[in-house]
């Protein structure tokens, strides 16, 4: 596997060198390719769900080895068609996204209604349409505003970008990132957690004499009231994750649909510029300070790739998804995307692939001006999933037809404001277009919150009707 020829090295080796991925041998001493085949194995066969009917499951098989199939750039039966959608089964079951936050049994016969009516290939997961209601409410989460909690409760979570990391604390991230993230971040986003603040680091914690002190922070009422609330939290995410699960896997089990995403994570600059820095600080950080900016993310790069494993193991699903924010066209120069935003990026991209992971990375923006990076000879063949948001596909067809598997890109706004004609006929135009060869996914070009029933319905239909391989 090749190695980035980007600044800085792998990991955080100081600003020499180059931007490395992780080994493809692991303890187990698999290849790459040995625990992609043994991870796919998994999924195809998931412990946790049970199947209905021998149907059920024959279908579920089916739908995960044609996206396995296009992944890996062969051609399958058909085309899948895989939406990616947020609250829109909210919608068109006739709740608000509120209640789909909170009422488990509202969420979960919403998410079952969709499925049915439309079977896509892929599962919309109702953990992304809920990702923790009360758990925000008990830690009094400042990061983000969410239905009926800031916005208004027929309408989607909203980030509350800010300075959440300030510029001269960049050698305290670069030193100890869970130091930072537990005694500075947290505080920050976590209004039950400010007290964190107070405590000093586990590697205080080295010899007999200094526990004490380590532990008197611990002690005082503030700290206490912090984990107490934290203890509160831990068990409504429980329960959520106990109830979220079942709708997911009881969907799975009777219709026959995988899911395509096992895991999460992000690119390093993304990493820094969401929530840390946000979009002005790293801004100015690529002229006031590049070189910690560059060793930030570097340190990043193992963190990001431990995420995405972790999650993926644990969900026992291979394929790992990747939004990407602040690299399209509009927000970075080539020059400083060459240099700031891909090395890091395609470090990231390497470690998972080198543990045998799919990335499936959403493209958000446009990346008409960068996207023959995203063709890197050194990224492996049929190991990799860009889904596209507003890029030109047919320009995405011949810079990545044969070399890796692509998706996109029916716009949201004429699913919303189209006619049901015109979703058929743009999605007729994208397969012939792009989709004739194998290795396309037809996709939204963005995640779907709000969309006309009977326009989601052709896309679908479509898709099925104009994708079938002869």
């Amino acid at each position: 596997m090749g190695q980035g020829r980007g600044r800085g090295g792998f990991p955080g080796s100081g600003l020499g060198g180059e931007v490395r991925a992780m080994p493809a041998e692991n303890r187990n001493g698999l290849s790459a390719d040995q625990k992609y085949e043994e991870r796919f194995r998994a999924w195809m066969c998931p412990a946790n769900v049970r199947f209905a009917t021998p149907e059920a499951e024959k279908s579920y098989k089916q739908r995960a080895q044609r996206i396995k199939d296009v992944i890996e750039l062969k051609k399958p039966d058909r085309i899948p068609v895989c939406p990616v959608v947020g609250f829109f089964p909210a919608k068109y079951a006739g709740i608000t996204a509120r209640e789909a936050m909170y009422d488990y049994e509202k969420l979960g016969a919403a998410w079952k209604k969709y499925h049915q009516d439309f079977l896509p290939d892929s599962l919309a997961s109702c953990m992304l349409a809920s990702p923790g209601n009360k758990v925000f409410e008990i830690l009094d989460y400042r990061l983000y505003r969410w239905p009926g909690h800031g916005t208004p409760p027929d309408t989607p979570y909203q980030c509350v970008e800010g300075e959440y990391m300030r510029e001269d604390e960049y050698d305290a991230l670069i030193r100890d990132p869970s130091g930072y993230w537990m005694r500075f971040y947290l505080p920050r986003i976590f209004g039950a957690l400010e007290a964190w603040g107070l405590l000093a680091p586990f590697t205080d914690l080295v010899e007999m004499p200094f526990t004490s002190p380590f532990l008197v922070p611990i002690g005082m009422p503030q700290v206490q009231r912090s984990f107490e609330a934290l203890l509160e939290a831990g068990r409504a995410a429980v329960e959520w994750l106990q109830a979220v699960a079942a709708i997911d896997a009881e969907i799975m089990g009777t219709l026959g649909v995988p899911s395509v995403i096992g895991g999460f994570t992000k690119a390093p600059f993304d990493i820094l510029g969401d929530t840390l820095r946000g979009t002005r600080g790293i801004m100015l950080d690529i002229y006031r300070r590049p070189g910690k900016l560059l060793e930030a993310m570097e340190r990043l790069v193992p963190v990001a790739v431990e995420m995405g494993v972790r999650a993926a193991t644990t969900s026992g699903n291979p394929i790992v998804f990747i939004p990407l924010h602040k690299g399209a066209d509009g927000f970075l120069s080539r020059e400083n995307f060459a240099k700031f935003y891909w090395p890091t990026l395609k470090a990231v991209l390497l470690g998972l692939i080198g543990e045998g992971l799919v990335p499936w990375v959403f493209v958000e923006g446009s990346y008409n001006q960068r996207l023959d990076f995203l063709a890197d000879p050194d990224l492996p063949r049929g190991r990799i999933v860009w889904m596209f948001d507003q890029t030109d596909m047919v320009r995405v067809k011949e810079l990545l037809g044969g070399v890796a598997c692509f998706a996109g890109n029916v716009p949201v706004t004429v699913l919303k404001a189209g006619t049901p004609e015109e979703v058929r006929q743009y999605v007729r135009d994208l397969i012939e277009k792009v989709g004739q060869d194998g290795g396309f996914i037809l996709a939204t070009g963005g995640v779907v919150d709000d969309a006309e029933p009977e326009n989601f319905r052709a896309m679908i239909e479509a898709g099925k009707e104009y994708g079938v391989y002869r």
